[in-house]
């Protein structure tokens, strides 16, 4: 048996209530009294006497044992849910749930949120709003943990001995938080109103040398944590899809940040011996470890998106009436977490609402910067620390503008397009290789839905065959799969218009949003399209979302197939009339399928289940009389749902 070693950090720890993750898959064995092999989802170990004394039966000695497969990953906590392969076929297969296109519910606990928020904000002298934790209970009693965050301490001291930059990086980080954010905790406190938070750094992976100290509020004393005790609140975060929608309908872009947004909303006094932890005092290393606390909302919290969230929209109401409307809706729609994506008509519009919002958020202790457009104008009307990093050194009348990411897109600034960016990295030619591509692909608007669209049936193809996640991918799956892995570097030279319309369009007179679905026994979806027409009846039309699926393993007919597509349209229906800022556009559904057509348009006949729900919920948000037939000579749809290479995709867009 290994000694106990207090230096080294634990890192895993497999429960008795997952047995999965150590359940033998394989086992090699030797003699009686030998060491025996045996393989489970962690890979390769051995179990036994790897040593026997002079005094034990045998001849052989054992000095090492090694075994012949590493490690490959840690199994985590979701792992009985990340490892199945039903669930990754379910993810496959979802019918766009995910996507939030129908809206979303307030529960009980969200208005309970909501009220505390309501009741127990103030504005500080400094501008900054104050608020409660959100409890779930007023009178909660936690357990006293501060052994639980020593034993931390122990193992977070262990690492900075193994990492000198480690450590210069974390007291750097802390020496911000220690200044802004925390404060030196009184030696009093009441009993079950004091919890200490254990915190870890941890780098940003596209960012070499940036750290992040991230206090985990989810540690658990006697099984109850500080997050257990917190009410999340409703999510009052703008859509992602909808702001990038957002992003792309006029001609002048402007994109920024808010700094440091969760640390500007500070915590009700009463509440912030829940948030103690243990530093060095002053942050020296020296010097003796001293109980703090923090001032503001944690990042590691799960109130404090809400909580911020909450602060953010509270600034905007307070502020419309001073700094305007437009202003204050910009702050309310078109920021996502402490991101936000503005497009107007003119130059001088996005000045005006830039400056206005940055107004906003001063009164409220907020530092709205890294400012970033094509329009070099705008640029030169906000002074370089209030512009973004990359173009701080820059020459606007001479330099190219970088590519800036955009919410994860990639936004060439110079030729205002959107494009991709494809980094793949060696994987093993196995399923979890697979997923770990495909998955890699960032791609919210669905630009690339064709080419997706076909890794995804690779990987369903995967499951279906419940091949192991680590065996070798079968002889006539691999050569399908090194070619699309191959071919999706073409990804990069797709540069698609940020702009829906053209430069110098002009103003629109007529918008019309078509929305095409189709299906095939290999996968189904739709996309949807804005059709402008200026005063002088110019038309252009933009892609504005996709959206591809596999199709499901079970036996499904093509028309039911196609009313699926038809449904998602609907719903991208719904979902783009709420997000784009457009007054009642005219809208038309495009099907090649009859049977759906007849299914929508048939006020008699009764359908079964399946039939009968998708065609209520085509009715409930569409009018039945806008959807039309599209005739699709050659079998030339049905080809196309069923994906297309990134070569082609990369030829049809230009």
């Amino acid at each position: 048996m290994i000694p106990y070693d207090r230096n080294i950090d634990v890192s895993l720890l497999i429960g008795n209530d997952y047995p999965r993750a150590i359940r033998p898959r394989q086992v090699i064995t030797g003699g009686e009294d030998d060491p025996y092999a045996q393989k489970s989802l962690l890979g390769w170990g051995i179990i036994g006497k790897v040593c026997l004394t002079s005094e034990s039966s045998g001849a052989v000695v054992w000095n090492k044992a090694t075994s012949c497969e590493s490690v490959k990953f840690a199994v985590p906590s979701t792992a009985k849910e990340i490892l199945c392969p039903q669930k990754v076929i379910a993810i496959l297969e979802k019918d766009f749930a995910d996507e939030n296109m129908g809206g979303q519910s307030i529960s009980m606990e969200d208005k309970k949120f909501l009220r505390i928020m309501e009741k127990g904000i103030r504005k500080r002298p400094d501008g900054h709003y104050e608020m409660p934790l959100p409890l779930k209970t007023p009178n909660t009693s936690l357990p006293y943990d501060r052994k639980v965050a020593e034993n931390r301490w122990k193992q977070l001291n262990a690492r900075f001995r193994r990492n000198p930059k480690f450590m210069e990086d974390y007291i750097e980080f802390m020496k911000d938080v220690l200044e802004t954010c925390a404060e030196r905790a009184p030696s009093s406190y009441k009993q079950g109103k004091v919890n200490y938070v254990p915190h870890t750094g941890v780098y940003h992976p596209k960012k070499p040398g940036k750290i992040r100290v991230v206090f985990d509020c989810s540690a658990k004393c006697e099984g109850i944590s500080l997050n257990d005790n917190l009410l999340q609140g409703p999510d009052l975060t703008n859509g992602l899809v909808g702001v990038l929608c957002r992003f792309r309908q006029e001609e002048v872009a402007v994109v920024g940040d808010i700094k440091g947004m969760f640390h500007q909303f500070f915590v009700s006094e009463e509440d912030r011996d829940l948030l103690r932890f243990l530093w060095w005092e002053d942050g020296d290393p020296n010097k003796n470890v001293i109980e703090y606390r923090m001032k503001v909302h944690l990042f590691g919290a799960t109130s404090s998106p809400g909580c911020a969230n909450y602060g953010f929209k509270k600034a905007a109401d307070d502020g419309e009436a001073e700094f305007g409307s437009d202003a204050a809706s910009y702050i309310r729609d078109d920021f996502y977490v402490d991101d936000r994506l503005k497009s107007v008509a003119t130059p001088d519009e996005a000045v005006s609402v830039m400056k206005a919002s940055q107004a906003i958020c001063s009164k409220a202790g907020l530092r709205l910067h890294k400012m970033m457009s094509y329009n070099k104008e705008v640029l030169q009307s906000f002074p370089i620390e209030d512009r973004a990093k990359g173009i701080a050194d820059l020459d606007l009348e001479v330099d190219p503008l970088p590519i800036e990411r955009a919410l994860g897109v990639f936004w060439c600034v110079e030729s205002d397009t959107l494009q991709f960016r494809i980094e793949l990295k060696d994987r093993p030619l196995t399923r979890r290789g697979v997923l770990s591509t495909v998955g890699s692909i960032y791609d919210p608007i669905g630009l690339a839905s064709p080419v997706t669209l076909r890794g995804k049936h690779i990987l369903q193809d995967l499951c279906r065959r419940k091949l192991d996640w680590d065996s070798p991918l079968p002889d006539d799956v691999r050569p399908q799969w090194e070619k699309w892995r191959f071919e999706i570097s073409e990804l990069e030279k797709l540069n698609v218009p940020r702009c829906y319309k053209p430069p110098n369009f002009g103003k629109v007179k007529r918008t019309e949003l078509h929305h095409f679905s189709d299906a095939s026994f290999d996968g189904y979806g739709q996309c949807s399209y804005i059709r402008l027409v200026n005063e002088e009846d110019k038309v252009c039309c933009s892609l504005v979302t996709a959206k591809s699926r596999v199709t499901p393993l079970r036996q499904m007919t093509i028309p039911r197939l196609e009313l699926t597509a038809a449904t998602v349209s609907a719903k991208m229906s719904t979902f783009l009339r709420k997000e784009l800022t457009v007054a009642k556009p005219q809208e038309f559904f495009w099907t090649d399928s009859q049977v759906v057509l007849g299914y929508i348009r048939n006020e008699a006949r009764r359908f079964h289940v399946f039939v009968a729900n998708r065609v209520q919920q085509i009715h409930d948000e569409t009018n039945p009389k806008r959807w039309f037939y599209v005739n699709t000579e050659d079998n030339t749809a049905d080809e196309a749902s069923r994906g297309m290479t990134a070569k082609e995709l990369v030829e049809s867009s230009r």
